[in-house]
């Protein structure tokens, strides 16, 4: 374990002014590095070079294309300028978010005599399969991707056991298991005339809200809260929720979607097709706009199947507010029994929901707070900086 101060090198792709988790995540590890008395640099892709100071320590914008359909994702690309870059930031750790076309930085890490380590965010069979490649493919073109990451890397760092999974059956062993964390500060649950006022401009007091605070892309499977309201309405009123409930969920149900992407047209043009009321709020600026959102629904969707973690799930339970997440991804791990996992179709989200509402509101809402005070940042940062082995430097 390194006890004297580091400069820790983070480079990561798909990272946009408008990006939610990866882009949170960046921010309040860069935050806690720089308050343990670390050099945080961030390296990301733009439309232009630029070099700023914030709370996370220097951020280095470098040249990169537009991902073509990917809603304004930008790539590094640009390996010769990367690699000056590095060469010319001088880092003790390197910290790299994407696992495929910058997985040539582990080579250059060594290369320097560079410690690195590689930050698993998704899971890539999920991936692969989203891309539409059948599942023993899929498997197959993921095992050889994770294998050749490990090789690459010093550690893995994988954020949850269900991350680590795809590594393990490898028999990998530079692995580090380090959560992510949640701002329990700002993302708390509001009072009740707060709470009242918020969703009054979604939902009737007789409607269930639902919400869904999401990238629109392939990926994160946002289609599939569209076919939950569907689901829910198809009911019709008396769904038999139970005791706890809102009446008339089903028919009253309203859906609340927060987030850009690329199928945000398509949702947009499906919903009004099938004439369900979906609000699309856009990207919401600030973390009290959200917290705002979050805190007055009465279940989030988290429909994603590829997260190693799921911040989006997490800040929603900060909120008071539970989550049906995907059964297939690692959000169960996360939620616990503050959430339901539910199976990846609208009908199954649509049971989940249900069963959620089921429970009576205020213990329902306690437990949600309570799932998310495991998951504070001081605790992330501790874990990846000890995956680093650097130690928090001590002062004097």
């Amino acid at each position: 374990m390194t006890t004297g101060p580091l400069r820790i090198v983070r480079v990561a792709n798909f990272v946009t002014p408008v990006s939610g988790g990866l882009r949170t995540a960046l921010r309040h590890l860069g935050a806690g590095y720089r308050a343990a008395g670390h050099t945080p640099v961030l390296v990301v892709p733009g439309e232009r070079r630029a070099v700023e100071e914030d709370e996370q320590g220097l951020v280095v914008t470098l040249p990169g294309p537009v991902l073509p359909g990917s809603g304004g994702y930008r790539l590094l690309t640009d390996r010769r300028a990367v690699a000056a870059e590095l060469e010319r930031l001088a880092p003790d750790r390197l910290e790299v978010s994407d696992r495929t076309t910058l997985r040539w930085t582990g080579a250059w890490a060594r290369r320097h005599g560079v410690r690195s380590a590689m930050v698993s965010h998704e899971s890539a069979v999920g991936l692969l399969r989203t891309w539409g490649l059948p599942g023993p493919v899929a498997g197959a073109a993921a095992n050889r991707l994770n294998g050749r990451t490990a090789r690459s890397y010093d550690t893995v760092i994988c954020t949850t056991d269900w991350a680590a999974a795809e590594f393990r059956r490898l028999g990998v062993r530079n692995l580090a298991r380090a959560p992510l964390g949640v701002d329990l500060a700002t993302l708390r649950p509001p009072d009740d005339d707060a709470r009242a006022a918020e969703r009054a401009r979604y939902a009737d007091p007789d409607q269930v809200l639902l919400v869904l605070c999401s990238r629109l892309s392939t990926e994160k499977r946002p289609e599939l809260a569209l076919d939950a309201l569907e689901a829910l309405h198809s009911t019709g009123p008396g769904i038999g929720i139970g005791a706890g409930a809102r009446a008339g969920a089903g028919a009253g149900a309203v859906l609340a979607v927060a987030g850009t992407g690329p199928l945000r047209s398509r949702l947009a043009a499906s919903a009004a097709r099938r004439r369900l009321p979906v609000h699309f709020l856009g990207h919401l600026s600030g973390r009290a706009a959200v917290a705002r959102l979050l805190g007055c629904a009465d279940v989030v969707l988290a429909p994603g199947p590829v997260e190693t973690f799921g911040l989006a799930a997490l800040e929603a339970l900060a909120c008071g507010t539970p989550v049906a997440v995907n059964r297939g991804s690692a959000l169960p791990e996360l939620v616990g029994t503050a959430g339901v996992a539910a199976e990846p179709t609208g009908a199954g989200f649509a049971e989940a929901v249900r069963e959620l509402l089921a429970r009576p509101e205020p213990a329902r809402r306690a437990a949600a707070r309570d799932r998310a005070e495991r998951y504070g940042w001081p605790t992330a940062v501790a874990a990846f900086l000890a995956a680093h082995g650097a130690a928090p430097v001590t002062a004097g």
